[in-house]
């Protein structure tokens, strides 16, 4: 009889969010708390700012008008649409009406609001960022200039302008050019804006390139690294996600995380294509599709030692790279992930702990890829935080065929341990996902 061990990650690791839909026959125990759907029509593409208690949001153009503003007292709502916050449309000098994308709006210290948006260039037909500024979050938003700010037509045009600001109070844009129009690549830079970020100062620093869709840059300063959220994927189904990348400064180097953020499978189906996702504070923003239409969801937000944590969004931790007890790792494991799993856990004794990491208290899913070759169901007890939370049972699958099993655990903010420890019969443990 092979007998194996578990084992958990305890150095984090890409901490984003893989899934293999559930598998026939998975044990289930629902206990995630998913996005909210907020805005329950097309709001695609959100921003969204905070101004003296108040959330306003604005979205790429539908029937709303130009630019939908909505606002609510709270992240999760309720939420009003309040019209167009940029009725007049884009600048008359170069834009047209009719494929207004993308909206970003910030406060600046003097009180008023710059809006960058995506429009049609009339003169050649592809995207440019122009600006806008306004005495309110509300508008009404007056285009400045007779020309785009931002017009690259040799790489595509530009879209999906976003504003940063450094710690240190330099303001900064992101932008894209929209090389997928053309047929190049599509790369993500960074330029330096004054006057309330209406002009722009200095030279464009490229950040990440691809062959591929990369778009809705996001960027966001912790103590140890810059962050460069983007979306990814075709965007017009459930196929567009949340990624992101990392660096210890503006000039890189930059390293994609290991798996994506956010994903329709990360969610569980809960979201589909969730993209143009807006980091603000403890809350990411995002559309999903519904019936042809995005609508607007809003999920908790934490940061694992600076690396995002989504809250309904699986996080998997590698078992074999656990705190082990009187148990061991195999390595060559045909089909499991990353190659390795935990295995002998035959002991009393014996047990895994791995530390994981919760964006908010509460309840939430823990799954285990496991293997069960034994001809009886088997089982791991589950401490978390030196507490018992039951167990998790693991149906006969055959060595190396590797399924989930589900189990509710709930965790507090921040860092908690996970133990698993011998439970009834024998079963190799590949990966544990937080979701």
């Amino acid at each position: 009889m092979r007998r194996r061990i578990l084992a958990v990650l305890t150095v984090l690791v890409a901490l984003a969010a893989p899934v293999t839909p559930a598998a026939a026959g998975e044990q289930r125990a629902e206990a995630a708390v998913f996005p909210s759907a907020v805005i329950g029509e097309d709001f695609p593409d959100p921003d969204v700012i905070e101004v003296n208690g108040t959330w306003y949001a604005y979205s790429t153009n539908n029937g709303r008008g130009h630019v939908p503003v909505a606002s609510a007292p709270a992240p999760n709502g309720p939420w009003t649409i309040r019209g167009d916050a940029m009725p007049g449309g884009p600048s008359a000098g170069w834009a047209q009406s009719g494929r207004t994308w993308a909206p970003d709006v910030h406060p600046n210290p003097d009180g008023s609001f710059t809006l960058t948006y995506t429009a049609w260039h009339k003169a050649s037909g592809r995207q440019c960022v122009g600006v806008a500024t306004a005495s309110s979050p509300l508008g009404p938003f007056t285009p400045l200039g007779s020309q785009p700010m931002i017009c690259p037509l040799e790489l595509g045009g530009a879209i999906d302008a976003n504003t940063f600001v450094g710690n240190d109070g330099t303001r900064y844009l992101l932008w894209k050019n929209d090389g997928n129009a053309i047929g190049v690549n599509s790369t993500l830079w960074l330029t330096r804006t004054t006057n309330n970020g209406t002009t722009l100062s200095g030279g464009n620093t490229a950040l990440i390139s691809s062959s591929g869709v990369i778009e809705a840059p996001d960027l966001v300063q912790r103590g140890s690294q810059y962050v460069l959220f983007y979306s990814g994927g075709g965007y017009v189904d459930c196929n567009y996600l949340t990624s992101y990348a990392t660096a210890p400064s503006l000039n890189g180097p930059w390293t994609i995380a290991y798996r994506p953020l956010m994903t329709t499978a990360s969610f569980d189906n809960h979201v589909c294509g969730p993209g143009g996702a807006d980091f603000t504070g403890d809350k990411v923003f995002l559309h999903g599709w519904v019936n042809g239409s995005r609508h607007l969801y809003v999920a908790d937000l934490g940061w694992a030692n600076d690396y995002p944590v989504v809250r309904g969004s699986r996080v998997r931790y590698e078992a074999e790279r656990g705190t082990l007890n009187n148990c061991r790792v195999r390595t060559g494991a045909a089909g499991a992930s990353q190659g390795a799993v935990a295995a002998y856990i035959d002991f009393a004794d014996s047990w895994v702990e791995n530390t994981v990491y919760a964006p908010r208290s509460g309840s939430y899913t823990l799954h285990v890829g496991y293997a069960n070759g034994t001809g009886s169901t088997g089982s791991h007890g589950v401490v978390v935080n030196g507490n018992s939370q039951g167990s998790v049972s693991y149906p006969v699958t055959g060595w190396d065929n590797w399924r989930q099993a589900s189990t509710s655990v709930t965790l507090t903010a921040g860092w908690n341990t996970i133990r698993l420890t011998k439970g009834n019969s024998y079963a190799e443990v590949d990966y544990l996902e937080v979701q």
